[in-house]
């Protein structure tokens, strides 16, 4: 599954230098999307995709998106509804226009199933939970795991490297402090990035560090994956 998103998944941290109100996503993405260093990036990577960034950024759709787990608690009722076999390995199962089908896949996509709500909708909404939908589902070439594990062990690694976690010093708790926004942005010709059309597996989300003043892009364009992931360091924004 990975492998058929390999070139078109990233993820580049940058710094800024403002604090963080998430009452001013909004403006605060807009700045990001229109910052030399980042657009400078993004052409670069998006030049590789054929996502056209040639325009100004003039607008951004900002959903906020839930990030409150530390554990992967989230995902035990999949291993004992019906989803899975003992073994881990995904149970097969009858779909119209794929012919190679599963449960777990209908769960995630298929409201009408009878699995979408073993994870409760509120579940459904945490960052976590989206962050396994999308390495689930993939690329456009993609051929699936049989067992869960790759997709867990995946969804674990991914997580702990984009999020950031403190210790309350009063109750010992270890709580996200990262604010997760899922963006969308507009040139004067309309939706621009992430890609120009809608796709359930194309899509940006800003990940904000308020502590160290770090965000973190990560997105994926849905499409034929070819090429080696690039790793960036972390550049300087200019966000307020």
């Amino acid at each position: 599954t990975f492998r058929s998103m390999l070139g078109r998944i990233s993820a580049q941290s940058f710094s800024f230098d403002h604090s963080f109100s998430p009452y001013s996503s909004e403006k605060f993405a807009l700045c990001f999307f229109r910052d030399p260093e980042v657009l400078s990036s993004l052409r670069k990577m998006a030049a590789g995709v054929w996502v056209p960034l040639d325009k100004p950024m003039v607008s951004v759709s900002v959903e906020p998106t839930p990030c409150t787990k530390v554990s992967m608690e989230l995902f035990d009722p999949i291993y004992s509804c019906g989803i899975l076999r003992p073994t881990g390995h995904v149970v097969k199962c009858f779909h119209d226009v794929y012919p190679d089908y599963d449960e777990l896949r209908q769960m995630l996509r298929d409201e009408e199933s009878e699995h979408y709500y073993v994870v409760g909708r509120e579940e459904r909404g945490e960052f976590l939970f989206s962050l396994f939908k999308h390495l689930c589902l993939g690329g456009e070439l993609c051929q699936y795991e049989d067992t869960i594990d790759p997709y867990i062990s995946t969804t674990k690694q991914i997580y702990k490297d984009l999020i950031s976690v403190q210790k309350d010093p009063e109750t010992k708790k270890i709580a996200v402090v990262s604010k997760v926004l899922k963006v969308c942005a507009f040139d004067e010709s309309g939706r621009c990035f992430p890609g120009v059309r809608e796709e359930e597996q194309t899509f940006a989300y800003l990940i904000v560090d308020p502590y160290k003043r770090h965000v973190t892009l990560f997105c994926h364009f849905y499409g034929v994956g070819n090429f080696t992931v690039p790793t960036h360091s972390p550049n300087s924004v200019s966000c307020v």
